[in-house]
């Protein structure tokens, strides 16, 4: 299992606008998410942040792509867990391809706060759980990278 460095303690994100996209499937797990991602969002200075609530984790990078024009990082949350069919691979992985995707076209932050567990016991463990709060660590990550875009210089195109 990974260990998660937090960023630095100094991170402003005053002036960013962030949006975060949430799946409604298992919503008992990714209402918990977005409250950790709104609390850091707020006690770093993000105001009025844009919220979307798609039906599940697959509508995500449809989302996500439409929220990046008008946003410096975009966070997407949803909770996908194994069941006793293969669609767990197809909605995980089709999920993470199109959220990169997006934010490599879109040269914004698209950051994946998905959880991708074999139970529901083992989200519940990410959502402020044993394994920490997954959809704090989106939020930070997502106020990071936009801080570290900021101040690299532009993609030459």
């Amino acid at each position: 299992m990974g260990e998660y460095a937090a960023p630095p303690d100094d991170l402003d994100a005053s002036g960013l606008r962030i949006a975060v996209a949430v799946g409604r499937f298992n919503v008992s797990i990714t209402a918990p998410l977005l409250d950790g991602a709104r609390r850091v969002l707020d006690a770093h200075g993000v105001i009025d942040p844009t919220i979307v609530w798609v039906p599940g984790a697959f509508e995500l990078p449809l989302a996500a792509q439409r929220l990046a024009g008008n946003h410096d990082a975009v966070v997407a949350l949803g909770a996908v867990i194994r069941g006793d069919t293969p669609h767990f691979d197809f909605v995980a992985g089709e999920t993470a391809a199109g959220l990169m995707r997006v934010g490599l076209d879109a040269g914004i932050p698209v950051v994946f706060g998905v959880l991708t567990t074999d139970t529901f016991a083992q989200a519940e463990a990410r959502i402020g759980g044993a394994v920490g709060h997954k959809g704090e660590e989106a939020a930070l990550t997502a106020i990071e990278m936009a801080a570290l875009l900021a101040q690299l210089p532009p993609v030459k195109g």
